[in-house]
This record gives C-alpha cells, sequence and structure tokens, in this order.
C-alpha cells in the first residue's frame, strides 16, 4: 500500500481551514454581532467594540457624556445572557476627560477608595454631593449594581466613567509568613 502526500495533506489543510474558519464564522455570525447590534442600539453609545474569547468578552465603549452606564451593562446582561453564555463580561469605557475632570477625580478618589474599602457605598454619593457643590457645571453620579459601582462625571462635552469593582482583590498568604 503506497500513500500518496498531496491527497494527505490537502485533507489536513481542508479540514483545518473548515474547522478554524467555522469557529470564526460562528464567533462573528453568532455571537459578536448581535452582540454588537444590541449595544450599538442603546441610547447613547457612539461606538462599540467586542474580544471575544472562550472565557471572556472584552467590551471597549466610546459614550456620550451622561449615558446612564449602570443601566447599559444591566441592558447587555439581561438582553445578551444567552450569547454571554457564563463568560465574563469586562468593560472599557474610552476616556473624554479633561484637565479639571482629572484634577477633580484624583482629589475625590482617596474618599472614594476609603469608602470601597470599608464597604459603606452611600458614603461615595454623599462624598460626590459635597465636592461637587464647590464646582458649577460639574455633574457627578453614582450607581450600584451587585458586581460593581459606576460612577459618571460629567462637565460640558468631557466625561469620565469609572467602574469600581465591589469586590477588592484578596491577599493571599505569604510563602514566609
Amino acid at each position: 500500500m503506497k500513500l500518496r502526500l498531496f491527497p494527505i495533506v490537502a485533507t489536513v489543510v481542508v479540514s483545518a481551514l473548515l474547522l478554524f474558519g467555522g469557529w470564526y464564522g460562528y464567533r462573528q455570525i453568532a455571537l459578536q454581532s448581535p452582540l454588537e447590534k444590541m449595544v450599538k442600539e442603546y441610547d447613547g453609545v457612539n461606538s462599540a467594540q467586542f474580544d471575544i474569547t472562550h472565557s471572556t468578552v472584552g467590551l471597549k465603549l466610546d459614550l456620550e457624556p451622561g449615558t446612564d452606564l449602570r443601566d447599559l451593562i444591566q441592558h447587555i446582561k439581561d438582553n445578551g445572557a444567552s450569547l454571554i453564555a457564563g463568560k465574563e463580561l469586562q468593560v472599557e469605557v474610552k476616556d473624554h476627560s479633561n484637565d479639571a475632570l482629572d484634577k477633580w477625580w484624583s482629589e475625590a478618589l482617596f474618599p472614594i477608595a476609603e469608602a470601597m474599602e470599608n464597604k459603606r457605598y452611600t458614603e461615595i454619593t454623599s462624598t460626590l454631593n459635597e465636592m461637587t457643590a464647590d464646582l458649577p457645571g460639574l455633574k457627578a453620579t453614582a450607581e450600584m449594581d451587585d458586581t460593581n459601582v459606576y460612577i459618571t462625571l460629567t462637565d460640558g462635552d468631557a466625561s469620565k466613567f469609572i467602574i469600581l469593582p465591589r469586590t477588592g482583590e484578596q491577599l493571599g498568604v505569604w510563602n514566609n509568613a
């Protein structure tokens, strides 16, 4: 029995193309397109880019100032639950900040981090209200769901969206302790 090289190589190449092409097509047509359509139809979303892997759904958003980020994330989780199917949703929002917002956030960061660390989430809202009283035109909101705290800062056309996870990083036991 003599094996011929060309039919074997051709069979392997065609099989690999079908397998990987099928996975790519499934990911593009059955997962990414419906998710992208659902997110782009949400009011306030300028653009959305997805990166879908076996365990995560990465989402890069470009939002208009004042968009309700918590409601958008809940919309994705509710309407895209069958598409996400147990994958971790990782959201990154494009920053449209200015120097005034960055400076204000750096001053507000310590009391908000302290409130997050102590799990006193109502202090976040009171801190934002106290600090925005000094700056006319600055609007700051804080919302929460079961996994994150969402802070939105808006100053005219400039905006900053911050997502703070409610569960902090856990320190492990040191090897030399």
